[in-house]
């Protein structure tokens, strides 16, 4: 029986995303696993998007929304001999990390850390909060 069979990998689309990348493919190698990349885009806040009439509002999603995905294709395409797929989300990071990770079923979420202390801890971060809600395990991977 394989460790895991389904590992989701929520990306941030940063330089730190390479790593993470690799280690993901190392462990889907290792355990047989198919790969679901995941990008989610948070909403701006209230205050910002009153600035914004509501059709420049509307293509700025859309514009975020594919470049996220052309991000996410080419992040994708590094990885060889790993099944896998890719997804992008709009709204809270935690919730949208959750939400898909039950709706594919998935038995791992991997996601980097950046090892927050003191009152940034206090505060709450996206692994701290994905812990608390996961479906599953979580592997968080400390940023270099």
């Amino acid at each position: 029986m394989a460790l895991y069979r389904h590992i989701l990998l929520a990306l941030d689309l940063s330089a730190e995303d390479q790593r993470l990348l690799q280690r993901a493919a190392d462990l889907c190698t290792l355990c047989g696993a198919r790969l679901s990349l995941l990008h989610v885009i948070t909403q701006p806040s209230l205050g910002y998007v009153s600035e914004f009439p509501v059709s420049e509002e509307i293509g700025l999603r859309q514009g975020l929304q594919e470049q996220a995905e052309v991000e996410l294709a080419q992040r994708a395409g590094q990885l060889d001999g790993v099944q896998m797929d890719w997804h992008v989300a709009n709204g809270s990071v935690r919730h949208e990390i959750e939400r898909l990770a039950e709706g594919l079923g998935v038995d791992l979420i991997m996601l980097g850390s950046h090892g927050r202390h003191g009152l940034r801890l206090l505060l709450g971060s996206t692994t701290d909060g994905v812990l608390h809600l996961a479906c599953c395990d979580v592997l968080a991977v400390r940023h270099a």
